[in-house]
């Protein structure tokens, strides 16, 4: 068969053009982009009391805590080769031993890492155990009773100094401005206020005061004037009372109602602000102390910080709290790991600076060096008088100028000049 040229050609065009339809172009493989590294959560318990006369104390460590967690969590921190996220799970343990360990055990079966607290001896020596137990370390900012650290845990750390530190400090100073010959001693019944009393008793009966028989009372007795009429005809010069803020208050208003003239000290647990409220105008000229450096005196970084988040001033041992939490973040850190087994050595090896000042533990987990500060209420403020750091009585002017890298410019605040003795109250 003859085929023209033409058609023979279109023909061939036309096979050519289905060939090249039949061929499917390779699409380009997509680039996968890179996985991000999982987080890992890490989870850190705080307790204290969170409701009840004392709530306001165990917020303010609370929030110190919090703090803490939430500026490590911005700094973006790895472990492990991991991003983490920190976790405060805050729990209440209203002040009560009993509530203290259930929560206690509930932080272990949460699989915490590490806990900041107990705010009270009472709870924090009992639960301690429980952390012990389980292998978690614990950090109290503010339980003060010797005992804590006496039951040789290696899990068991605080960042301020003991009572048997504090009751001296306090009763010292009584005796070098008040120069009492007979002295009265109260407390609460609790494992601090009991412990404190019990030091400060010690101290006054080695200088040669005469110390009246203990009176006591509970952690909620807001009625004292049983007892107050009970020492009152025994004239006491000075009264110590062990104890917390919300039952001393109530205590040094009732003693001056009773017309009882002589000078009222008491620890840390009573020595803040809100005794000016709870007691009134009978407030002014106590005397009292704190097992640390005041707040006054903690790191302005700190200090700012805190103002903003919170929109109101620390109270007492948010500073010590906060550089709880960060100690156990840079244990972790120089560790490499969240394990607690694995960052326990660090945390004991720990020499931290923070918003209290320096910060290393002996064996038994105390803080060496722990200063201590004496303070007088001075038109509802408590003003710190003198921060005694070995055997030197210091001002705030002279700490902030000797040491600490933590410590506030020295012209932010100014101590008051030493009181002889509270002045009686009419």
């Amino acid at each position: 068969m003859n085929v023209p040229v033409k058609a023979l050609s279109l023909s061939v065009a036309a096979a050519v053009l289905m060939m090249g339809c039949g061929k499917q172009e390779e699409a380009p493989k997509p680039v996968a982009a890179p996985v991000a590294p999982p987080v890992t959560v890490v989870k850190l318990g705080h307790v204290g009391p969170l409701t009840g006369g004392i709530a306001h104390l165990g917020k303010d460590n609370e929030n110190g805590a919090r703090l803490a967690i939430e500026e490590a969590n911005a700094a973006g921190i790895k472990i492990g080769g991991n991003p983490v996220k920190f976790e405060l799970i805050a729990e209440d343990d209203q002040a009560d031993p009993k509530i203290g360990n259930t929560v206690a055990q509930k932080l272990v079966d949460a699989k915490v890492v590490g806990v900041v607290g107990h705010l009270n001896s009472g709870t924090t020596i009992p639960a301690s155990a429980i952390y012990n137990q389980a292998g978690i370390p614990m950090i109290s900012g503010s339980a003060t009773n010797p005992a804590l650290t006496e039951q040789g845990f290696k899990t068991v750390f605080r960042v301020v100094g003991r009572d048997d530190q504090q009751g001296p400090a306090v009763a010292n100073y009584l005796i070098a401005s008040a120069k009492p010959k007979v002295a009265a001693v109260i407390d609460d019944a609790t494992a601090y206020g009991e412990g404190l009393a019990n030091e400060v008793e010690k101290a006054l009966k080695a200088a040669g005061v005469k110390v009246l028989p203990r009176e006591k009372g509970t952690d909620k007795t807001v009625d004292w004037k049983a007892v107050l009429t009970k020492i009152k005809g025994k004239k006491p010069d000075v009264v110590f009372y062990g104890g917390m803020d919300a039952t001393g208050g109530p205590l040094l208003r009732q003693a001056r109602e009773l017309k009882i003239s002589a000078a009222f000290a008491f620890g840390d647990g009573a020595c803040t602000d809100k005794m000016a409220e709870l007691a009134g105008p009978a407030a002014e000229g106590m005397i009292c102390s704190q097992a640390g450096i005041p707040v006054q005196a903690s790191g302005k970084k700190f200090l700012d910080a805190y103002k903003a988040r919170f929109n109101v001033e620390p109270i007492l041992y948010a500073p010590f709290t906060y550089d709880a939490a960060m100690l156990m973040i840079e244990a972790m850190k120089k560790a490499d790991s969240t394990d607690p087994a694995k960052f326990l050595p660090a945390l004991a090896a720990s020499d931290f600076n923070g918003a209290s000042g320096n910060i290393r533990f002996d064996e038994k987990g105390d803080r060496k060096d722990a200063e201590m500060t004496i303070f007088a209420m001075k038109d509802g403020k408590i003003v710190p008088l003198a921060i005694i750091k070995g055997d030197k009585s210091l001002t705030l002017d002279e700490y902030a100028a000797l040491s600490a890298p933590a410590a506030a410019p020295a012209a932010e605040a100014k101590p008051a000049e030493t009181p002889a003795a509270a002045p009686a109250q009419k």
